[in-house]
């Protein structure tokens, strides 16, 4: 049985795992927020403190990450979407506004595309829609082999560095420090297992055109994992798509700039009213 308490670090019961959770906030449509790879739901901590007092915030850990452990499941996108719909349905959430970074952008495109009458906007964060192409998925499996024989540090050590913008690397070492220990608590199963899963995730681009609902695309100008123009292209793919580009920047805007990143969240979050919908021929639209 699920808790009904909000709070923060909650669990319920999943499929073969308890998924942790931080439900804040009042609001009548839910917030869900899903974490980059290979992080956890903390890297939220800054969106949901500054979002819940006018909203109902819940940050998750996504399957095999932070508390949320499972060192048994082949890892996938398609797995990780289908927990979001049952976690939804364990806390009697019948559509959320969904907000992924990174990872959890693949995922939010994966649900929103399989299940689209279960959310209200999409916020893409740092994030794509493409498969690897060859190259890099040989790249991940070269990476996966490494790790076999070497260890998992170097290539930790190498994520994090990656993620952040120069000038975060330099003056912001706290930071830096903080998502460090949260990459190091993963196991060397489930940094492999990760890997297996971006390299194994389907296109989500060809779909984009089919997206109706309300969209923000927020990039790091500086992000070299998952560079602006990957950012540009869905937004010109989805009609009526909002794209902020946030300066000084990497691959973790939310928390490089987290100031600047909630004022666009908050923005767009305004400019959605009061989620004021009527039905339409057994649909609904806003209003």
């Amino acid at each position: 049985m699920t808790t009904e308490t909000k709070g923060y670090h909650l669990t319920t019961p999943l499929h073969h795992f308890d998924l942790s959770y931080n439900d804040v906030g009042e609001g009548t449509i839910p917030i869900i927020f899903l974490h980059g790879y290979p992080f956890d739901k903390t890297m939220w901590d800054g969106q949901l403190d500054a979002l819940k007092a006018s909203y109902h915030v819940i940050a998750c850990d996504i399957r095999g990450f932070g508390k949320s452990t499972d060192e048994q499941s082949p890892l996938s996108m398609e797995l990780f979407a289908d927990d979001l719909i049952q976690f939804m349905n364990q806390l009697s959430i019948s559509k959320a506004i969904i907000c992924g970074l990174s990872m959890g952008g693949f995922i939010a495109l994966n649900a929103l595309q399989r299940f689209p009458e279960r959310f209200k906007a999409l916020i893409l964060c740092d994030t794509q829609c493409i498969a690897d192409t060859p190259e890099v998925k040989e790249k991940r499996y070269k990476i996966i082999a490494e790790i076999a024989t070497e260890g998992v540090a170097g290539f930790n050590e190498g994520f994090v560095k990656s993620v952040f913008h120069q000038d975060s690397l330099t003056n912001k070492k706290a930071l830096v420090d903080q998502l460090s220990r949260v990459v190091f608590s993963n196991s060397e199963h489930i940094i492999t297992e990760g890997l297996k899963a971006l390299a194994e995730r389907s296109e989500t681009c060809s779909r984009l055109q089919e997206i109706s609902v309300p969209t923000l695309i927020i990039c790091g100008s500086a992000d070299q994992v998952t560079p602006l123009a990957q950012s540009e292209s869905m937004h010109a793919s989805i009609e009526g798509s909002e794209l902020r580009v946030i300066d000084q920047a990497g691959h973790v805007s939310n928390l490089e700039q987290a100031d600047t990143f909630n004022k666009h969240l908050l923005d767009f979050l305004t400019g959605l009213g009061d989620f004021n919908f009527e039905k339409i021929n057994g649909g609904e639209r806003m209003v």
